[in-house]
């Protein structure tokens, strides 16, 4: 059975295996903590650090403790001239006792605040969630890598040595330790034959001692220092980088007209900034194309999608119709797994409802993985549309082409609170189990 130790350092006044151990035990507490906060926070607090109060009874730990009513116990109070043996002290709080909490003061909650960062909120988020299993067929979270050059290292196999800056190093460390030169060695040894065929005087047998002393030295100093040592050697280094291995697509369509309040329009922002954080979160290398929609559709970027005020007639088959064009343009059906999530207050054009439902089943539902639609319905409309029967005309033409085909699947939302469950039922890790 193999044993994993964890060696990495701990950030500075942190324990992160007491940190680990204490999310494990109060997770279903802070995800009901989470729920509630969801229906008050704001879009753009969503994605960031909160402070979350737990209540003590979760950080409780067994201890022992010696009972107060039992045993004898000697003990000395220093600096005592008030109380004798025998002699019943009063509690503070109680009278004679003036330290402590004044009367009618309530003992404080005994609750625990916990700060959790960014990658811990948005674990507690999409906990078991993900695209559909039932749709899913080349989505992988497994990244492949290709190897790519990065640098040089001191370690390889002979295959990588790179010559260039191995004989650099080599040139400079000789350098450095003055290694003699086959120059100098070839001067000293052509002086050195010069003397030895004049005449041998007193003077020239000195001086041709002393060079030949020289070239012993030179020589000597040449093999001592290496012309390529081990510490030159430089080898190619490679390493791992991830090559997105994941062809995949999420279309994100919003009624923006003028049929969506601004209480609908808050409602699908909320649900789409879940949407995005959990595919940014998840499957970082899933591309997302935002679309907006009045009477007309255009491709938007992020910013646009969730903050432009623009207003107008409604025409959803014009989203579906852009999106159909982006499809053709950018991402081919056999080449790209797409995803879509679309958000209406399910009021349309007179007729178009019909249009959109030819579109669905026309091609486009079935280059789709799974096509998400979220109706956003007055709080008063709950008892009305609870059967699936019921409902705007653009629900009941999407309900037709749904009870054919289970790529598509509707809910609705009523408020702030219905968002994360709906939110989990569409993106259950095991698809989606049923009707609303």
């Amino acid at each position: 059975m193999a044993h994993f130790i964890d060696r990495r350092l701990n950030p500075k006044d942190k324990s992160l295996g007491n940190r680990q151990r204490f999310l494990r035990r109060a997770r279903e507490e802070l995800r009901q903590v989470f729920n509630k906060r969801l229906k008050s926070t704001r879009i753009a607090d969503v994605d960031a650090g909160h402070a979350v109060t737990v209540s003590s009874s979760t950080t409780d730990e067994p201890s022992f403790r010696q009972a107060g009513s039992t045993g004898r116990r000697t003990v000395v109070l220093p600096g005592n001239n008030v109380y004798s043996a025998g002699d019943r002290i009063p509690r503070h709080g109680q009278a004679g006792g003036q330290i402590g909490r004044q009367a009618g003061e309530t003992a404080p909650d005994d609750d625990f605040q916990f700060v959790l960062n960014r990658e811990e909120v948005l674990d507690l988020f999409f906990e078991d969630l993900e695209l559909p299993d039932m749709v899913k067929l080349h989505l992988k979270e497994v990244q492949s890598f290709k190897f790519r050059r990065a640098g040089y290292t001191t370690t390889g196999t002979p295959a990588n040595i790179n010559v260039g800056r191995t004989m650099r190093n080599s040139l400079g460390r000789r350098i450095a330790l003055r290694r003699p030169s086959r120059n100098e060695l070839d001067e000293i040894t052509r002086q050195i034959s010069e003397l030895e065929n004049r005449e041998q005087t007193p003077a020239i047998r000195l001086q041709l001692v002393k060079l030949q002393e020289t070239l012993r030295r030179l020589m000597l100093r040449r093999k001592l220092v290496a012309y390529v040592d081990p510490l030159d050697i430089r080898y190619n280094r490679f390493e791992a980088r991830p090559v997105p291995n994941t062809t995949a697509v999420m279309f994100c369509l919003m009624d923006v007209s003028g049929s969506m309040g601004e209480r609908e329009k808050d409602l699908a922002k909320r649900f789409f900034v879940l949407l995005h954080l959990f595919l940014k979160r998840r499957y970082e290398r899933t591309e997302i194309v935002f679309i907006r929609h009045t009477h007309e559709a255009k491709v938007v970027d992020e910013d646009t999608f969730f903050y432009s005020m623009q207003s107008g007639g409604t025409i959803v088959s014009s989203a579906l119709d852009e999106m159909q064009r982006v499809i053709a343009e950018k991402y081919p059906a056999n080449e790209w797994n797409i995803y879509a999530a679309q958000a209406s207050d399910g009021d349309n054009s007179p007729y178009d409802s019909n249009r959109c439902q030819e579109i669905l089943k026309g091609g486009l539902l079935a280059a789709c993985q799974y096509f998400a639609y979220v109706e956003i319905i007055d709080a008063r409309e709950r008892d009305i549309f609870h059967a699936t029967e019921n409902g705007t005309p653009l629900w009941k033409a999407y309900r037709t082409v749904s009870d054919r085909d289970s790529r598509l699947q509707m809910v609705r939302l009523a408020a702030p609170e219905d968002i994360y469950p709906v939110f989990r039922h569409l993106f259950a890790k095991h698809g989606y189990s049923g009707s609303e």
